[in-house]
This record gives C-alpha cells, sequence and structure tokens, in this order.
C-alpha cells in the first residue's frame, strides 16, 4: 500500500497541485472572477482618487458647478463597485459549489475502488470526516487565493498607486510596515498548521461518537450507559472547542498586529502631511485622496497579511484529501483482462497461501475442491477461515500463493466485474440500503423489472409481510432497516439473490436470523434455487446442512475431514462430535420446554 507522498510536500507544491487537478477546469470562470477583481479595484481607487478633486474642486475653488456631476461621479461608481463585488461573489460561489461536489464524488468513486484491506483498518468515522471536512477544506483554499489575489491585491494595488502619485515619500513611509507584518504572520502559521491537523482528529472522535451511539442505542438503553457514553461525547466535543478555541486565538492575533501596524503607518503620515501643509502650505486635497487611500487599504492589507492562516487550516485538509487519493488500491480488477465463463461452476483451491496483514497465517498450501452444480457445506469452529474462504472467492482479497479457479480459469487474471456477476452473496450480517423494499431487492439485478422483483420475494417467503408494511414494495427502509425483524431483513436478502439468478451461491450462515417455522420456508426456496448451481454453504446449525453433496469440516485453517453426512457421522471423529453436541444442547432445551408446559399444565 502506498502511502500518500502529499504528507510531506509544501504548500506551494501543494497548491500547484490543487490548481492542476481542480482549479484548471474552472479556468474560464477563474478568469472572470478576476475581471471582475480588477472592477473592485478600479473603482475603489478610483473612489479615492475622486476625493482630491472634490476636495479642491468644491471645497477650496468654490467650484458649485461641479458639485452635481461629482456627486453623480461617485454614486456611478458606488454602483459599479457594489455589481462587479455581486459578480465576483456569485462566481466563486459557484466554483466552490462545483470544487465540493467535485472533490467529493472524487474520494467516493476512488474509496469504491480500494480493497477491504482499506475498510479494515480505516474507520467509518475517519472517511465521513474526510469527505466532508477536507472537500470543503479545498474550496475555502482556491477561495482564499482568489478572492485575496483577484480582489484584494488588485485594490491594493490601485490605491498605491492613486498614494504614489499623490505623494511618494508618504507611500514609502507606508511600505515600512510590510516585512515587518510578513515576520509576524509567518510565526502565527505554523502555530495553526499543527493545532488545525489536530482539530481533524477531534472531529473524527465525534463523528465516532455520535455513530456508536446511533448504531448502539438499544444496548445504551439496556446496560443504563446513557451517562458513560454522555460523558465520553462530552469530552470529544470539548477537545474540538479547545482546538478551535486554540485556532480562534491564533487567528485573533492578526487584528491587533494589524491595528498597531495600521496606527503606525497613519500616524507616520499625518506627521509627515502636518509638516508639509504648515511648512509649505500645500493644497488639502492630495493630503485627503492620500488618507482616503491609506484607509480603504486598511481591511484588503489586513486580509492578505492574514491570508496564510486561513490557507494552510485549509492546506490541512487538502492534505488529507490527497492521502485519500494517492492511497493505491492493492487489487487488480483486470478491466481489459478476459470475462469469466461459468459452465459447472466447479471451484478449486490450488494450494493456496493466505494470511491478514498483522495476523498468522490463516492458509498454508491450502487445497479445496466445490464441485459444480452441488452443493458444499462448510463447518467448523470460528475462526477457523470458514467466511475467509468465501472472502477469497468474491476477492475481497488477493491470495499469497496459490490459485483459486473457477471451472479451470484462474479468478486473478479474469475481470474483476465478470467474476462478482457470476456470484451472489448472502451473509449473516444483512446489508439493507436507504431505499425502498423494491430498490433493495432490485440490487441483485438493476434491470430487473417489477414482476421479476415481486417474483423473487414470493420465491424467498417475503412477499406477505413486505405487503403488510405501510407503502408495501415502496417502503423506505431506514438506516439499519430497523421497523423489520432480523428474519424479515434476511429473506430481502435472500430475494435479492434470487434475483440475480447466479451460477455461484455463497451463503454465510444465511438462516442464522430466521425462526424455525421461517427457516423451513425459506430453506424450500433455496433447495430450489441452489439446484443445478455451485452452492457452498457456511452454516454453525448442522441441521440446515446434512442434505449437502459434500460437508468439509474446516479447522485452523485445514481440511480435516470431507463427505456426505452419514460417512461423516459413521466416521466419528469431527463433524459427529460437533452434530451430538448440538443435537444434544437442542435434545435439553426441547426437554426443558416439555418439563414447563407440563408444570404449567399442572397448576
Amino acid at each position: 500500500m502506498k502511502i500518500a507522498r502529499i504528507a510531506t510536500d509544501g504548500s506551494l507544491a501543494l497548491i500547484g497541485r490543487l490548481f492542476k487537478e481542480t482549479g484548471r477546469d474552472f479556468a474560464a470562470r477563474y478568469v472572470l472572477v478576476l475581471i471582475f477583481g480588477l472592477g473592485v479595484a478600479g473603482t475603489t481607487a478610483f473612489g479615492a482618487w475622486l476625493v482630491k478633486d472634490v476636495v479642491n474642486l468644491v471645497f477650496v475653488e468654490q467650484r458649485t458647478n461641479l458639485v452635481y456631476l461629482l456627486s453623480a461621479v461617485f454614486i456611478a461608481n458606488g454602483i459599479a463597485r457594489g455589481a462587479f463585488l455581486y459578480g465576483s461573489t456569485v462566481t466563486l460561489g459557484h466554483i466552490g459549489n462545483a470544487i465540493v461536489a467535485r472533490a467529493q464524488l472524487r474520494m467516493y468513486d476512488h474509496l469504491l475502488d480500494l480493497g477491504m484491506d482499506f475498510f479494515n483498518r480505516t474507520q467509518s468515522s475517519d472517511l465521513l470526516t474526510r469527505m466532508s471536512h477536507n472537500a470543503a477544506a479545498a474550496r475555502e483554499v482556491l477561495d482564499t487565493i482568489f478572492t485575496r489575489t483577484g480582489r484584494d491585491l488588485l485594490t491594493l494595488i490601485g490605491l498605491f498607486a492613486v498614494m504614489f502619485v499623490q505623494n511618494p515619500i508618504m507611500s514609502l513611509l507606508v511600505l515600512l510596515i510590510g516585512p515587518i507584518t510578513v515576520a509576524v504572520f509567518n510565526r502565527l502559521v505554523k502555530r495553526v498548521r499543527a493545532v488545525a491537523r489536530a482539530q481533524f482528529s477531534s472531529l473524527t472522535m465525534v463523528i465516532s461518537d455520535m455513530q456508536q451511539t446511533a448504531g448502539g442505542i438499544r444496548i445504551i438503553k439496556a446496560f443504563n450507559l446513557e451517562s458513560i457514553i454522555r460523558r465520553r461525547m462530552a469530552t470529544s466535543i470539548d477537545l474540538v472547542r479547545q482546538r478551535s478555541d486554540k485556532i480562534v486565538q491564533i487567528r485573533a492575533r492578526a487584528s491587533p498586529v494589524m491595528e498597531i501596524l495600521g496606527a503606525t503607518a497613519i500616524g507616520l503620515v499625518v506627521l509627515w502631511a502636518g509638516y508639509r501643509s504648515t511648512q509649505f502650505d500645500e493644497p488639502p486635497g492630495a493630503l485627503l485622496s492620500f488618507m482616503a487611500a491609506l484607509v480603504l487599504t486598511y481591511e484588503p492589507a489586513k486580509r492578505l497579511a492574514s491570508m496564510q492562516i486561513p490557507l494552510e487550516a485549509g492546506l490541512v485538509g487538502v492534505r488529507l484529501m490527497y492521502e485519500l487519493l494517492d492511497t493505491e488500491p492493492t487489487m487488480d480488477v483486470n478491466p481489459d483482462g478476459p470475462d469469466l465463463t461459468v459452465s459447472s461452476g466447479e471451484i478449486v483451491f490450488d494450494k493456496v497461501d493466505f494470511a491478514y496483514p498483522d495476523r498468522p497465517s490463516l492458509f498454508a498450501s491450502f487445497d479445496f475442491r466445490a464441485a459444480g452444480g452441488k452443493t458444499t457445506a462448510l463447518v467448523g469452529p470460528s475462526g477457523a477461515g470458514k467466511s475467509t474462504l468465501i472472502a477469497l472467492i468474491e476477492r475481497y482479497y488477493d491470495i499469497d500463493g496459490g490459485r483459486i479457479r473457477i471451472d479451470g480459469q484462474d479468478i486473478a487474471a479474469v475481470k474483476l466485474a465478470s467474476l462478482r456477476r457470476n456470484l451472489a452473496l448472502v451473509t449473516q450480517d444483512t446489508v439493507l440500503f436507504h431505499d425502498t423494499v423494491r430498490e433493495n431487492i432490485r440490487f441483485g439485478r438493476p434491470d430487473a423489472n417489477d414482476a421479476e422483483v415481486e417474483q423473487a420475494a414470493r420465491d424467498a417467503v417475503a412477499h406477505d409481510f413486505i405487503m403488510a408494511t405501510a407503502e408495501g414494495y415502496d417502503t423506505v427502509l431506514g438506516d439499519g432497516a430497523t421497523l423489520l425483524s432480523g428474519g424479515q431483513r434476511q429473506r430481502i436478502a435472500i430475494a435479492r439473490a434470487m434475483l440475480r439468478n447466479p451460477r455461484i451461491l455463497l451463503l454465510d450462515e444465511a438462516m442464522a436470523a430466521l425462526d424455525s417455522e421461517s427457516e423451513h420456508q425459506v430453506q424450500v426456496a433455496l433447495d430450489r434455487l441452489m439446484k443445478g448451481r455451485t452452492t457452498i454453504v457456511i452454516a454453525h446449525r448442522l441441521s440446515t446442512v446434512h442434505n449437502a453433496d459434500t460437508i468439509a469440516v474446516l479447522v485452523d485453517g485445514r481440511i480435516v475431514e470431507e463427505g456426505r453426512h452419514d460417512a461423516l457421522i459413521a466416521l466419528g471423529k469431527h463433524y459427529a462430535r460437533l452434530y451430538r453436541l448440538q443435537f444434544e444442547r437442542h435434545e435439553r432445551k426441547t426437554g426443558d420446554k416439555a418439563a414447563s408446559a407440563l408444570t404449567v399444565s399442572a397448576t
């Protein structure tokens, strides 16, 4: 896995990459922003320039015939400046919204290309924060640059031009504060960079706590954990507050610095102007024009001087965005490879080696065969590798050695999409999406019509309870589909697999959440679906797999015995022991229920 190189890039390199990959697509509109900025700068400088004529011609020379003309020019200049500001703000806003949307789509598309190993080691709260915070950070960085350069910098250039024309010496006095300002803000920037990164981590903690609360609310209430969860969330929120306060404090230091330096500049100008006016009797128009230009430079100069602080805060988010985008997929999806062609659907593991990262090897020279068109059941203790075997068939992970073949074709050499088109998976942890019941089933085959969707639901014994919901097949399932029972959710998942009509069916504890009656009904439907298809079934309840064509007992990553139910019982080893334990447990439960019933009857 390649770790993102951008984490060590400097700010200029990062900004350059952001422009190259995002900003250039909006080049025409950014040119328009610069034109609007030029208009704002020109009208602002022109307003300051007009002060000289107003003072000298109207108040000193008393030329009343120019009062109306100069007043109209001032008003027209203000209207033009307002129009330029509006155009600049709206255009930048539209560009910013498009950048956020594009960055989010780009990150989401990239996430879908990453393998299961990435999701296993990355918290969902981290991904959510990156999707929201980091996409917005890209917008903030580009907005900051173009607002400051396209508007404030051009405005400052125009105002300084007016100041230099009116009085070059006073302009040089003002420029003396520039190096001092740069030195002060460089120190503040270093502080912001570290605090902004820590703030991102704190935001991730808040989202993580919220996810755990929403997902585990039943356990929280059942065990009276509200006070503990409340304290955890309060701690996470307080960390965000503290770090946000720190950024506010650092940013706030910019204002007093600019106030002091600005007051110093104005004091020097007043001193020099007073000297020139009293000693050389200079007319006040040029002085007032200069003062107006100086006052107007304050806000854009302050924003430009402090620009690097919000810029660095935003670049932290951009770095994190590129860390995600620069994470390279570890799995080759073979987009130009051959399609998988399935005839019988025979699955063969040939000397397969596999280990999860940072864990001991699970499979070593592992051999396994699932006959085409037959049902193979995998049984054994938890952690033996049963679910991993199915994950390797789905190619969630690449193996470390050996081959996995379907009808003689190496699944690592065919198009990944074509492999999965021939598979259907039903797991114990049923996943339903925030959509209608109909669309959740249709995900099995997106081009299926409504009649086919409903037939799949009938086959999965789901039609009746679906029609009993408020909107039937158009009922929207919320997060977790909590309005349905576990067995009902499982039957919708089975209907989805039935609609897919796969050549190979993978069932990982598919009936674990079903009651006895539903289990029987769904088993009938599954028997019909499995006929003629290669099916691999993982089950802890051995009563659900005793009719399988082959039962393989998996222990510590090894097949320790294999055969049909009767033969394995007769063998009297691993499978027979597991079956006997479950049978005795079932007998005890049945006996307890019978005893309870007799007691109730007697009373």
